[in-house]
């Protein structure tokens, strides 16, 4: 079945940067884009940035652009997110995203926590 495993969140303080790791596994990686959304404490989920199946196009929203990349691995079914000069409104708990099929498919999500 469709796995997804966030991995890499933390405590960072304010201008500092982490990566943010999605291990894929249950179908084939390489022919689906992959999305990273977030949500931060009462409010609802967002989409922060997606990348196509082969890695040649990227979208984010606007609060992310210049600071966050998305980048994939096919050959290890990983998807990344590059977080730098983080503020604490990236503060969130950050979820990878598929959509196979006719179902949308949801890791268990790994924490944000940007503060000093």
């Amino acid at each position: 079945q469709v796995q997804l495993v966030e991995s890499g969140g933390g405590l960072v303080q304010p201008g500092g940067s982490l990566r943010l790791s999605c291990a894929a596994s249950g179908f084939t990686f390489s022919r689906y884009r992959m999305r990273w959304y977030r949500q931060a404490p009462g409010k609802e989920r967002e989409l922060v940035a997606g990348i196509a199946s082969t890695g040649g196009s990227t979208n984010y929203v606007d609060s992310v652009k210049g600071r966050f990349t998305i980048s994939r691995d096919n050959a290890k079914n990983t998807v990344y997110l590059q977080m730098n000069s983080l503020k604490p409104e990236d503060t969130a708990l950050y979820y990878c995203n598929v959509l196979w099929g006719n179902t949308s498919y949801w890791g268990q999500g790994t924490r944000v926590t940007v503060s000093s």
